[in-house]
């Protein structure tokens, strides 16, 4: 799924256009993010892909929706 990570205040958010739904990340797998699993706000959860821990945000990315 085609999912938008990008940073508000110091809050991670994800932004999913096919959902129209915008939630906070509530929890990190992994300190850097990339290639862990975020959880949301409504209890959605993604695998995130790997990526360079300097990547910059706001970025779009596919990521996997796994059983919350």
């Amino acid at each position: 799924m085609k999912i938008m990570l990008r940073k508000v205040g110091e809050d991670l958010s994800v932004y999913i256009a096919k959902k129209d739904l915008e939630e906070k990340v509530v929890e990190l797998e992994t300190p850097g993010m990339w290639g862990g699993k975020v959880k949301l706000a409504n209890g959605w959860v993604f695998q995130l892909p790997e990526m360079a821990a300097d990547t910059r945000l706001p970025i779009s990315v596919e990521a996997r929706r796994l059983e919350s």
